[in-house]
């Protein structure tokens, strides 16, 4: 966390840590915000937390910095390959009535 902090705007607020976590273990999970576990705090600020870091590019700066920190790519690994579809996307290839397009 002492290498994140940088990163992070400079206002008190709640814990970042605990928000952090709390947004790693729900997008880990592939989890709602809702079903996220007490510990992490409530999930309305875990979203919003969420939502303004990444507008303001706070997870992309972490990202760069910590690899920049270690260029040799032996300890800093970012997997792109993962991609979870909503649970709705299943459907998005049907007609009304449930004929496919």
């Amino acid at each position: 966390m002492v290498r994140l902090r940088p990163f992070f705007p400079k206002r008190p607020r709640v814990d970042d840590r605990r928000v952090l976590s709390g947004i790693i273990f729900i997008n880990r999970n592939g989890l709602r915000w809702c079903d996220a576990p007490d510990a992490y705090g409530p999930p309305k600020t875990l979203y919003n937390r969420w939502k303004r870091w990444s507008d303001l590019g706070v997870f992309a700066a972490i990202m760069n910095g910590l690899a920049a920190e270690d260029p040799d790519n032996k300890t800093i690994s970012i997997d792109a390959t993962y991609l979870k579809a909503h649970r709705t996307a299943s459907s998005l290839g049907l007609k009304k009535g449930g004929v496919d397009a």
